[in-house]
């Protein structure tokens, strides 16, 4: 008997381009609140769970973040990310990707750390409808990244046992949240991280981005 893969797909950096516009919008969240974080040290956060991104934030720059001012940040960030929406787009052959598992019969999923407020501005630049293709998001988990929550969810939503997923990231927060629930971790560059990066934390193949995955699907159990 064939076991039919399905695939779960990271959002931000593995189907839409908005790793930056995250980063950008929490410098503007941080700044409001006088915390003061270079750049590249939160774009190394994206993708990691709320509760872990602050707890390095704390560790980094000294300064106690309690729950109020936490969801201050977190409102901050939403409603900068929001402002910058019209420049979010889908990565290369992110659609076609998508349209193509759809024609073979190939179920996906979508289970990204970020909230639904945020998530919607991604999925309406992908033209994705989450009342037709599974969306799981923050706000339907007890942990994020790098626990496997979101993932396991996702899987649960297609009906499907977790260890037949294909994990799709651009994050090592992904690949790791693959690694603990027994799902096969591949990681796409367009994200940031690099190769071996990728590869340390478990990725099984690693591609620049959707339509790169597309022309090596077969490697990943897809026929096309």
């Amino acid at each position: 008997m064939r076991i039919e893969p399905v695939f779960l797909f990271d959002l931000d950096g593995t189907l839409v381009d908005s790793v930056y516009q995250h980063v950008l919008a929490w410098k503007e969240a941080l700044d409001a609140e006088g915390i003061d974080i270079s750049v590249w040290r939160i774009h190394r956060k994206i993708g990691m769970s709320g509760g872990l991104f602050t707890n390095q934030l704390v560790r980094e720059t000294g300064v106690p973040i309690d729950e109020e001012r936490g969801e201050r940040l977190r409102r901050g960030h939403a409603r900068a990310y929001q402002r910058m929406g019209d420049r979010i787009r889908p990565l290369p052959g992110a659609r076609d990707l998508l349209a193509w598992l759809t024609s073979v019969g190939i179920s996906w999923a979508i289970a990204t750390s970020g909230r639904f407020e945020t998530a919607t501005v991604n999925l309406k630049a992908l033209g994705v409808d989450p009342d037709k293709v599974p969306v799981v998001t923050r706000d339907q988990v007890k942990y994020a990244k790098p626990d496997p929550d979101l993932f396991i969810a996702a899987a649960e939503r297609l009906g499907a046992p977790i260890e037949t997923a294909v994990v799709v990231g651009d994050s090592i927060w992904d690949m790791l949240a693959a690694a603990r629930c027994r799902a096969l971790g591949v990681g796409l560059l367009c994200g940031g991280y690099g190769a071996e990066e990728l590869q340390k934390a478990t990725a099984f193949r690693v591609y620049e981005d959707p339509a790169d995955l597309l022309a090596h699907i077969d490697e990943l159990g897809g026929r096309r």
